[in-house]
């Protein structure tokens, strides 16, 4: 046998083989690796996607929380304000009752004033009738002397 023979026969197969290799089994390998490759990519692509909701998320959830505290803080000195008013107006309220209430004790007052300065005036001009009757000695007719009884009733 020849050396040289053999070595180009194992030449020719060797390259049948890369053919076959390269025609055959390359392509199928090389399509599992490319999806793999994109499979990972993909997933790769996701994480960032989902680091980049999650961040959008969390600032959209910081500014639903600000605006909860916002609206939260507004409702309370809503409130503050309406105690304040009604407090207010419950003051207002007991400050008008009160000067109702002392008006009419006043009104009370001059009343009952007045009903004792006419039962002391009926008292003062009955004990002068009956002093002057003890004085002269007889009896003074008190409707007689009416008149007379009713201006000394105003001169006290």
């Amino acid at each position: 046998m020849n050396i040289n023979l053999t070595l180009v026969i194992q030449m020719v197969v060797f390259a049948l083989l890369i053919w076959f290799t390269m025609k055959v089994i390359w392509p199928p390998i090389l399509g599992l690796m490319e999806a793999r490759s994109k499979k990972i990519a993909l997933g790769l692509a996701a994480a960032e996607k989902g680091q980049q909701d999650l961040a959008n998320a969390g600032q959209l959830a910081e500014g639903v929380i600000n605006e909860a505290r916002a609206r939260a803080n507004e409702i309370i000195d809503q409130a503050q304000r309406r105690a304040n008013d009604m407090i207010e107006a419950a003051r207002t309220k007991a400050l008008e009752e009160g000067e109702r209430l002392v008006a009419t004790a006043r009104g009370q007052i001059e009343l009952a004033t007045t009903r004792a300065r006419e039962d002391l005036r009926k008292e003062v001009g009955r004990l002068a009738v009956s002093s002057a009757s003890k004085l002269l000695g007889r009896e003074i007719d008190a409707t007689a002397h009416a008149d007379l009884l009713g201006a000394l009733a105003k001169e006290i």
